[in-house]
């Protein structure tokens, strides 16, 4: 029973590690949000210049979506994600010393690069590692990424008592990524590179890496992956393409909404900033959220927990507006949890879906693909949105976001009665 047990243990090793690796890119891209007050005192410039560096960041997240996922159909998994690894080392290290503004934007974009190699490579390994239990290994997945942004703002008024060796307090922060960063990169590489080239123990639900690798360097089918015209072939079907048109409704909505949920709250609400970065915290604590609709999404199907997740967060955001006037903490952090149950929630059922449209040779690149198109729509949602903020007011552009979410849940309704 021990041997079995700790076989079982063994097995979740490529889950663990990519995990980790995830939550450290989410941890560095929503440790800026926390921190936008901070800079924008510090370097003297406006929410429209800080919201177009963070639009930076995630436009160059959103192109290194594809080319990953490439790379890893043809190449494999182990050196694009170690690699993105050590480009988010870079970036966190330059943030380190005190520079102009421009070494900040510049970090930023290093950073985006970097963990912009992660989503789409390790959905792809995990689904093939852990065929039998997709959708729950993706919701244990992205819950572990989502708590990246649990820690940020934690961390950000952790930082502000460190001594100050350095040129101002949260520059700790970015040190502390670039170390971890590096370690994880390290093990990595050792661990999973090494069982890629080895026949390891498997259960009936488990693949191992070495399968995974195999089919993902297109020794399966070498004539089915790596031509773009296979990849955009696939938008010439109505359900992948409806359905690529709710994710990057879900992506603007979302990535403009976490850019300044605290600044938003701290506005247009009674509450304090501290009280703010506390909801904005307990939003991605409402990311257990995703084991749960993970595992349904198994047992009851895709499409139905897709509607009800976008449902929820739709209501969410729409309840921020309606109750931010006048409601307490109690009420406004009520209607902040329910949309990050729903945002949460809908996150890796999306990709358990994405990989069930798409050819397995290409899944890599498919996903990329996506993903690429969902988060440019999520790049230019903060400079937008900030823009959006300064000419007609916080609550005009809340209220965009809240009609994109609708609308997302509308077109899933839609396709859900179709696909009926």
């Amino acid at each position: 029973m021990v041997a079995t047990a700790l076989r079982r243990l063994e097995e979740l090793d490529v889950l663990v590690l990519t995990a980790l690796i995830w939550f450290l890119g989410k941890f560095v891209r929503y440790a800026f949000p926390p921190l936008f007050e901070t800079l924008g005192s510090s370097y003297g410039v406006s929410r429209t210049v800080l919201g177009t560096a963070f639009t930076g960041f995630m436009i160059v997240y959103a192109a290194m979506q594809f080319p990953s996922g490439l790379l890893a159909d043809t190449h494999g998994a182990v050196g694009v994600i170690a690699a993105g690894s050590l480009l988010t080392t870079v970036g966190a290290l330059a943030l380190v010393v005190d520079a102009p503004f421009f070494v900040l934007a510049g970090a930023m974009i290093v950073m985006g690069a970097g963990t912009g190699t992660y989503k789409t490579v390790a959905v792809r390994l995990l689904s093939r590692t852990y065929p039998a239990r997709t959708g729950r290994v993706l919701g244990v997945f992205d819950t572990f990424g989502t708590f990246g942004g649990v820690a940020a703002p934690a961390a950000v008024v952790l930082v502000a008592g460190f001594p100050s060796i350095l040129a101002a307090p949260w520059r700790w922060l970015f040190l502390g990524a670039a170390l971890a960063s590096v370690g994880l990169a390290a093990g990595f590489t050792v661990r999973i590179g090494r069982r890629s080239t080895q026949a390891v123990g498997r259960t009936d639900a488990t693949k191992s890496p070495s399968d995974a690798t195999e089919t993902e360097s297109g020794h399966e089918s070498p004539n089915d992956s790596g031509h773009l015209g296979t990849y955009l072939a696939l938008f010439r079907t109505p359900r992948f393409t409806g359905f690529v048109v709710v994710t990057v409704l879900f992506g603007f909505a979302y990535n403009g909404t976490v850019a300044f949920l605290p600044l938003y709250l701290t506005s247009e609400t009674p509450l304090t900033a501290v009280t703010a970065n506390l909801l904005y915290s307990a939003m991605f604590v409402a990311s257990l959220s995703q084991m749960a609709t993970g595992e349904a999404s198994d047992r009851i199907g895709t499409i139905p927990i897709l509607s009800v997740t976008l449902g929820v967060a739709a209501a969410g955001l729409t309840a921020i507006l309606v109750f931010g006037d006048a409601g307490g903490p109690l009420v406004i952090g009520a209607a902040v949890v329910t949309l990050g149950l729903g945002a949460h929630g809908f996150r890796p059922v999306r990709g358990a879906y994405l990989m069930e449209l798409v050819p397995d040779a290409v899944a890599a690149g498919s996903f990329g693909i996506v993903r690429t198109v969902l988060m440019g729509a999520g790049a230019v949602a903060p400079a937008i949105i900030g823009y959006l903020s300064e000419v007609a007011g916080f609550r005009v552009a809340f209220e965009v976001l809240a009609g994109t979410l609708v609308s997302a849940t509308v077109l899933m309704v839609l396709l859900w009665v179709v696909a009926r």
